[in-house]
């Protein structure tokens, strides 16, 4: 499993953005994030769904009941856009076996800065029980699908 994420994750960075970049258009953005079928949260939400991280510094403890995938991204940013959609998808036909969260990186910089996402998209796939894994950069349905099955619901 080692090997799939660290072969993932090289051919991966190539395609991430830089934490930098010029917004676009604010009417793409809220078209794109009404499409959706992902929850989006705030620092709050995703201490009280996710982690808290602030409570319990030194202890990843998952709080969800779920699996869930959180999708670090920025709306200016090309891959994430060409993440989006397949996490909408994944989204459905995952229903009430996973969550898919996502975090604006560009409105919840703190809680960016806490997880030190420096490339965009990141993406947190997190277990029921064990450490989170981090994969940086698009990838694509089929690799999802992998990692949803041998990761998260450990098929």
């Amino acid at each position: 499993m080692r090997t799939i994420f660290a072969g993932v994750l090289s051919a991966l960075l190539l395609t991430a953005c830089g934490a930098s970049g010029a917004k676009s258009g604010e009417n793409n953005n809220q078209k794109i994030e009404k499409a959706m079928k992902t929850i989006h949260l705030t620092k709050a939400e995703f201490l009280d769904k996710v982690v808290n991280y602030e409570a319990n510094p030194n202890e990843w403890k998952y709080l969800g009941d779920k699996p869930a995938i959180v999708d670090f991204y920025a709306s200016w940013c090309g891959p994430c856009k060409m993440v989006a959609p397949i996490l909408d998808e994944l989204a459905q036909e995952y229903d009430g076996k996973i969550y898919v969260y996502k975090i604006d990186t560009e409105k919840e910089q703190e809680l960016a800065a806490a997880f030190g996402i420096r490339s965009i998209p990141t993406l947190l796939f997190v277990p029921m029980d064990g450490k989170p894994q981090m994969v940086q950069g698009s990838i694509g349905k089929d690799d999802f699908e992998k990692v949803i099955n041998d990761v998260l619901l450990k098929k």
